[in-house]
């Protein structure tokens, strides 16, 4: 698609055009499916994909109707190889890393991010990069999820007219689409387990240091983590036993425990909960619809044996301080990554220049306001060391619910649906028009390990279940939420 924009086959104009005018059609589809025989339905979706085949198949790529990747290299040649998608802000040698951005359109990685490398050597076969939220969502307040100067809108596979969450939606959607059956994301706070959730597949936060960030661009070194998405627990559980691990580079996998067992595959698919006591988180409740999955969750629970307590919450969302946090510490890491990059832009003020020079290309949507706000941040340090004090002491409080109540996991919903896509007013107007409710914030800046799970729909659209966890007990994780899984694919099982 973008080879076609940068010869000048097609404009970026148009290319929306075409995928607005699709999504209307499509979303009118579903508004009227109830006059409308399935024949209709499916010429309708052919129709879509016979237009995004088009687009695609111009651009030297396999069928990819809801525009998941950036770019799609080669099949592999041995068919035994597993292929795993890898979103376009980790480096793979001899190819673009981009974050989502035309500015980064010629950054070719010199080497293999230290995740890329162990990928390889464990056979798996890099199937291609998958589509972001431009600088994975840290560009502007009023940034659409999904969507990229370079790649387009990533489409949600149930609705096109709903956003897949950012700022992994599209290795999300290549996984929920069939493309592949696991992908990696990142995640600073809610990146990996949103489009997991409203894509309904699986979506493995891991605990903050379990896995290098080296070779990814970075928004925080408080919150960057990358993690496994992918069709099942025990995929995701497979493919973080190989990223997990010691890297040189990364000191914050210097704080892997000794002692820790790197290995998550041994998953005991139960059939009940008796060995855990669960932490019931309540978000959703103020929702009709969340408080009767809720209720649902809890009968789950029960069905299973569980031991569960409902934790008193007191706890006040330090938004003001983390995003602080985030501003000072883009910067540094950024830059730090742009130096060592094949890039032209070494400095945040030259992308925001670069920005400004290519306007109709970069910021038909939105603009850059983090990007200002993130050149202001870095003249505070002293704001910055009382952000951090501030997020130190929520971790505390998060730790707290665990021991006081003597939890070994917090179980709860992870957000609510996937909201309608809003180029006038972005997602902050979006989604306050769509039922908000989830836990994914005090996990990410805790750097507590988070899984997602598909469980139940509303209105029809999916809505998954978390499993947070203590850091490092990612196993302990990964083994509740296979249980759950097993549960929910029983007795909702996909049609």
């Amino acid at each position: 698609m973008n080879r076609l924009i940068e010869t000048g086959d097609i404009t970026q104009q148009s290319l929306e055009r075409l995928s607005l005018s699709t999504r209307s059609i499509v979303h009118a589809s579903d508004h009227y499916s109830h006059l409308m025989v399935f024949p209709v339905r499916v010429f309708l979706a052919l129709v879509f994909s016979l237009v995004c085949s088009t687009i695609v198949i111009a651009n030297d790529s396999v069928l990819d109707p809801y525009n998941a990747y950036i770019e799609l290299y080669q099949q592999p040649s041995d068919p035994t190889q597993i292929s795993i998608a890898i979103k376009d802000n980790i480096d793979v040698a001899g190819r673009v890393t981009s974050g989502g951005s035309v500015a980064l359109k010629d950054n070719i990685a010199i080497r293999d991010a230290f995740l890329i490398k162990k990928l390889r050597d464990s056979g798996y076969h890099i199937s291609g990069k998958t589509n972001l939220s431009e600088w994975a969502n840290f560009r502007s307040n009023d940034s659409v999820s999904g969507w990229s100067s370079l790649g387009g809108q990533t489409l949600h596979p149930i609705g096109i007219d709903r956003n897949p969450c950012g700022s992994s939606s599209g290795s999300a959607v290549a996984v929920a689409s069939g493309l592949v059956e696991v992908a990696i994301g990142t995640e600073t706070n809610g990146s990996i387990t949103c489009p997991a959730s409203v894509t309904g597949v699986v979506g493995m936060k891991p605990t903050l240091g379990l896995v290098s960030r080296s070779g990814i661009i970075p928004i925080s070194s408080s919150q960057d983590t990358a993690g496994p998405i992918g069709k099942d627990v025990e995929t995701v559980a497979r493919v973080l036993s190989v990223i997990s691990g010691l890297d040189e580079s990364d000191p914050s996998t210097k704080l892997i425990p000794d002692s820790m067992n790197l290995d998550f595959t041994d998953l005991d698919f139960r059939e009940n909960l008796s060995d855990y006591r669960i932490g019931l988180l309540t978000s959703g409740l103020d929702d009709p619809d969340g408080a009767r999955r809720l209720a649902d969750l809890k009968v789950a629970i029960d069905t299973l044996n569980g031991n569960w307590v409902e934790p008193i919450d007191e706890r006040v969302y330090p938004g003001e301080a983390e995003y602080f946090v985030l501003l000072y510490e883009f910067k540094v890491g950024l830059e730090r990554y742009l130096a060592s990059s094949k890039t032209k832009e070494k400095k945040l003020s030259e992308l925001i220049d670069f920005n400004n020079r290519n306007k109709q290309v970069v910021m038909p949507h939105f603009g850059q306001d983090i990007f200002l706000a993130t050149e202001k941040a870095a003249e505070n340090p002293a704001k910055y060391q009382d952000s951090l004090i501030e997020l130190k002491d929520t971790k505390k409080q998060t730790l707290a619910i665990f021991s006081d109540n003597q939890v070994d996991v917090l179980v709860g919903l992870t957000r609510g649906p996937a909201w309608e896509i809003d180029y006038a007013g972005g997602d902050s107007k979006a989604i306050k028009r769509a039922k908000r409710f989830g836990n994914g914030g005090y996990a990410a800046i805790s750097g507590l390990p988070h899984i997602t799970i598909p469980a139940y729909q509303i209105d029809g659209y999916p809505v998954g279940v978390s499993v947070i966890g203590r850091p490092w007990e990612d196993l302990l994780v990964l083994q509740v939420a296979a249980v759950l899984e097993t549960f929910f694919r029983a007795r909702f099982p996909k049609s």
